[in-house]
């Protein structure tokens, strides 16, 4: 009897350790939130920290003592991170991880608000939230890039270089059309080209698919750059002058508080970027075209037998990826700025990230790059107003912020398991 309950215990004891994912991830947060309520309510003033409802200073806030919600929400925050110390049940993890991440926000900008020069001390939240959608724009077409390729196994590293593409031939043959839609189109088209070259050398020719997504952003910034040159900075006004997409207000949804004038009150960018979202994830894990694209990135063998067409299929989605992709980065070029040489800044990496963060879901996502977005808005808003922050280390908060997210908060994620494999029929 005895002999029989040793391996038991010893299992027992190297399967559940105390020191488990959660509650390392409890033990940070509750330091986090004591750092919080010590340092953010030392530096906190006794101003009120108005988060206003609308895009001004004016019109309804939401108010509080700098000291007292920067020490207030620090609180909550450790109390968040010792509930996930002390084991509390799997089912509450993200609840109580989502409530001491939020309440560790909320007392940084408790002080920021409070501390920020007379005039300058509130938070418009119309903006901050219509900035987050914005900045998350090109991450949630990339993502969704990433989503269809990976799911049929193979691996997009090029995102960046399909954003770049659309963005460059957006800017392009929409000047020298004057024609909106022609950048688009011609976006799609540029995104499509990276994706094509690295669907026929990745499935195809067998080439490494990481290296070949590397050889592309490459092969992107190259000729958007020599291009840019050549063309745009010597004729800015025929090559490089775009018109741009209003944006469309959507009747009665537009005046909801908050949401509306940050959701319905945007460019088509925006609600294709929604709607990419829902149809990608419909069709997906609703569709018989999903049942197979997800059947190819798990097995491609057996997918194989039951007569799927693998090849064709990576083809085909991969080449779809280019065009989401370079419709992602016409979001700049057709909505917001002119081209300049590497505009993206890594964008496509981070769009990589929010995949991997999204576990590889469109819902998950998009949820993933609107953080992203959040974090690059907020640098953009503490430097508006002022922080003492450096400008630097403000700049380095949206790669700082995906660093910690996919390293940190991820957890262990299991790709699709023929993701990176190429399939060589028998």
């Amino acid at each position: 009897m005895s002999t029989m309950a040793v391996p038991d215990v010893a299992v027992a004891t190297v399967d559940e350790g105390f020191w488990t994912r959660n509650r390392k991830i409890g033990a940070v947060l509750l330091a986090l939130g004591v750092l919080a309520a010590a340092l953010f309510g030392a530096l906190a003033t006794d101003r009120q920290a108005r988060f206003t409802l609308s895009e001004t200073e004016g019109g309804a806030a939401l108010e509080i003592n700098g000291t007292i919600g920067a020490i207030l929400f620090g609180i909550i925050a450790a109390a968040a991170g010792a509930a996930l110390l002390a084991g509390i049940p799997k089912r509450w993890f993200t609840l109580a991880l989502g409530v001491g991440l939020v309440a560790f926000v909320l007392s940084f900008l408790c002080w920021q608000v409070s501390a920020a020069p007379e005039g300058r001390n509130f938070m418009p939240l119309v903006n901050i939230v219509r900035g987050t959608f914005i900045l998350a724009l090109p991450l949630i077409f990339g993502a969704l890039a990433g989503v269809l390729c990976e799911r049929s196994g193979v691996v997009n590293v090029a995102i960046e270089g399909q954003l770049l593409m659309g963005a460059f031939s957006g800017a392009l043959f929409g000047s020298m059309f004057n024609s909106v839609w022609v950048g688009l189109v011609a976006a799609a088209i540029g995104g499509a080209f990276i994706s094509l070259l690295l669907a026929v050398f990745a499935i195809r020719y067998l080439v490494d698919q990481v290296v070949m997504g590397v050889v592309l952003n490459l092969l992107a910034v190259g000729i958007t750059g020599f291009l840019y040159e050549r063309l745009m900075q010597t004729n800015a006004q025929k090559y490089n002058s775009a018109p741009r997409f209003t944006n469309w207000e959507i009747p009665l949804l537009k005046d909801i508080p908050l949401i509306g004038p940050a959701l319905f009150r945007g460019n088509i960018f925006l609600y294709l970027g929604l709607l990419l979202v829902l149809v990608i994830h419909i069709a997906l894990f609703r569709t018989r075209w999903g049942l197979r694209t997800r059947s190819v990135g798990e097995h491609p063998t057996a997918a194989d037998t039951l007569g799927v067409k693998v090849l064709g299929l990576r083809y085909r989605n991969v080449l779809l990826a280019g065009v989401v992709a370079g419709i992602g980065g016409a979001s700049y070029t057709l909505a917001l700025y002119s081209f300049t040489k590497n505009m993206i800044g890594g964008k496509g990496f981070i769009a990589l990230a929010a995949l991997i963060f999204g576990r590889w879901s469109p819902t998950g996502a998009l949820l993933a790059a609107l953080f992203f977005g959040f974090a690059d808005q907020l640098a953009t808003y503490l430097g508006a107003i002022g922080s003492s922050i450096p400008s630097q280390f403000l700049a380095m908060l949206p790669y700082l912020a995906t660093i910690l997210a996919v390293a940190g908060l991820v957890g262990r994620v299991r790709a699709p398991a023929a993701d990176g494999k190429p399939y060589i029929k028998g």
